[in-house]
């Protein structure tokens, strides 16, 4: 049985701190994807005669692959984990998939093969986080999940800056000679895969699925049977999810779009208003980790006033942030505004992903979470695959990337009216019929930390 028991001095459990430790490995993954991909990728297609809007076309539909595929499988595999005893090896396959891919991404292979192994790598990384993100519900209670969901966006942020600090000093000694871009980025890559490696091990050896529905005969069936008729089931606050699912669909685009096509569009801009390509990167890489210790204290800071504030109130907050920084990149053409956007998003990002992800886990059935969680997937990848591919079609349409990001304000926008329609509903739900921590089915006790003196003994 896992411990739930903290000493007096620490304020998280042993498995909760593994959990978020998950985070601190996976993000240095997140982080190449958002810079050392693109620069890879933009080499290739230059190679391959594909420049300017038209490489941001290409890497937008490709990005789109991966997130319509991502979003096909998440729920089909979420249905699987709420077995009985499935979370675990499912989680573990998954990230050793993306973690031996992200390893073969630094070997110099042609666009054709590199984008093949990018969409194995991305899937398998974003699966993976369906199953961490239901351990949510395993590794602590509902008092306390705001705090953890928050804690593991905000050490994700802070600590996946250490291998990319490590892997900007190793691209600046290929910028100036001392070894080639290709022996540069086998290092980084190989690097970043031991960093993520090394925090998905202890989480993996500690972790017991405490939520879980009993393993029956047929289980494949029954799993593709149970996602099917998820929404005809007697769920509690049922129309509350679905109008929370729906908006977390239109606001979270603006987030993982932002987040995926960053680098590319800066790229873009930068490149186009004639700037010298070795400044350009390393303004835009500068940039980026200024997001990131930005979002450290930030995100850290959402789940404390999750406390003292409802979070359905803050999440509209961050959401409307969200949005004047979409419509803050229209006109986006200096690099001091890119370094003001990258400000911006530090101080939302890790706000509006993490109460999301701890107020949606409020109000599923924790028995369920796996389910829930991978539906909860669709709707953000889906999102993301309707945001880029909207990038990618006004911006060949229009032959410029500032345009791009005009429909992905307007579903902003219309994510955060849907946003409060939910909340005002959940809200009704719960004065009808008890808290939303409580209405989530009919789980066994979660784990309670409690705070005597108890050491931290074996998991």
């Amino acid at each position: 049985m896992q411990s739930t028991k903290v000493k007096k001095k620490s304020s998280f459990t042993p498995i909760e701190k593994k959990w978020i430790m998950y985070d601190v490995g996976n993000s240095a993954f997140t982080l190449l994807c958002s810079v050392f991909i693109p620069f890879i990728v933009k080499d290739l297609c230059e190679a391959n005669g594909i420049v300017d809007a038209a490489y941001q076309t290409f890497w937008s539909i490709v990005t789109s692959v991966v997130t319509l595929a991502v979003a096909v499988i998440s729920p089909i595999v979420g249905t699987f984990a709420d077995s009985e005893g499935m979370k675990k090896p499912l989680f573990l396959g998954s990230a050793l998939i993306g973690i031996v891919g992200c390893v073969l991404l630094g070997m110099p292979i042609p666009l054709a093969a590199f984008v093949a192994v990018y969409v194995i790598t991305r899937m398998s990384y974003n699966v993976s986080l369906v199953f961490y993100d239901s351990m949510l519900t395993d590794v602590t209670d509902m008092e306390r999940v705001d705090k953890i969901s928050s804690n593991g966006y905000a050490w994700g942020y802070i600590g996946s800056c250490i291998p990319f600090i490590i892997s900007v000093g190793i691209y600046i000694l290929a910028t100036f000679g001392f070894i080639s871009y290709t022996v540069a980025y086998i290092i980084i890559f190989i690097l970043n895969a031991i960093w993520w490696l090394c925090f998905t091990l202890p989480l993996t050896k500690s972790f017991k699925q405490l939520h879980y529905i009993k393993r029956q005969p047929n289980a494949i069936r029954n799993s593709f049977k149970r996602l099917f008729s998820v929404f005809k089931e007697k769920i509690p606050n049922k129309k509350g999810i679905l109008i929370f699912l729906i908006a977390f669909f239109l606001y979270i685009d603006g987030v993982y779009t932002i987040i995926d096509l960053a680098t590319t569009y800066g790229t873009t801009i930068f490149s186009g208003a004639g700037m010298d390509e070795m400044m350009v990167n390393i303004n835009l890489v500068l940039a980026l980790l200024l997001t990131q210790i930005i979002a450290f204290p930030c995100a850290i800071i959402s789940g404390m006033l999750a406390k003292k504030y409802d979070n359905g109130k803050l999440i509209i907050v961050f959401i409307a942030g969200y949005l004047g920084i979409a419509i803050f990149a229209i006109w986006l053409s200096q690099i001091w505004q890119f370094w003001l956007l990258a400000v911006c998003v530090g101080l939302f990002q890790g706000g509006v992903q993490a109460l999301s992800r701890s107020y949606f886990a409020k109000i599923i059935p924790v028995d369920k979470s796996g389910e829930f969680f991978g539906i909860m997937d669709i709707f953000g990848k889906g999102a993301s695959f309707i945001g880029t591919m909207l990038v990618a079609i006004v911006t060949a349409a229009t032959d410029n990337a500032n345009y791009g990001v005009i429909p992905i304000s307007c579903l902003i926008g219309v994510g955060l009216i849907v946003f409060i329609i939910a909340y005002i509903q959940i809200k009704k739900y719960e004065k009808a019929n008890g808290s939303t921590a409580m209405m989530a089915g009919d789980p066994a006790p979660a784990q309670t930390p409690t705070t005597d003196s108890t050491d931290e003994k074996s998991e």
